[in-house]
């Protein structure tokens, strides 16, 4: 038999889980507060999302504002926060990418956890 029948290492991974598990929860926090922007029109229209992909603001210019054509002005404004959640999620893979490998180890690939794409 092997002395103390594997324990240390069993507890050396749960302490490393619950260190990755305080790792992640912390860079969610910081992803919610991030915000990032995506333009569309030459900047005609600004989207500011957090790092969640909750869309915090909208700026469009006033040159973007023709009561005759509202469907190029309602394009712009999808393709401003598709752009801005775009980038939203290459920031969640800049900071959780790293953690959700951990995670994943070898698992053979992704995290494991709902909600994580990685």
């Amino acid at each position: 038999m092997i002395p103390g029948g594997g324990q240390p290492n069993m507890q050396q991974l749960l302490q490393q889980a619950q260190k990755m598990q305080q790792d992640l929860a912390r860079a969610q926090e910081e992803l919610a507060q991030t915000e990032v922007d995506g333009q569309a029109g030459g900047g005609l229209v600004t989207a500011t999302v957090t790092g969640a992909g909750e869309l915090r603001a909208l700026k469009i210019d006033p040159k973007a504002v023709d009561p005759d054509d509202t469907e190029t002005l309602a394009d712009l404004i999808v393709a401003a926060v598709h752009a801005a959640n775009e980038n939203a999620q290459t920031l969640q893979q800049q900071k959780l990418g790293p953690l959700a490998q951990g995670l994943g180890g070898g698992l053979g690939g992704g995290s494991g956890i709902p909600g994580l794409p990685f």
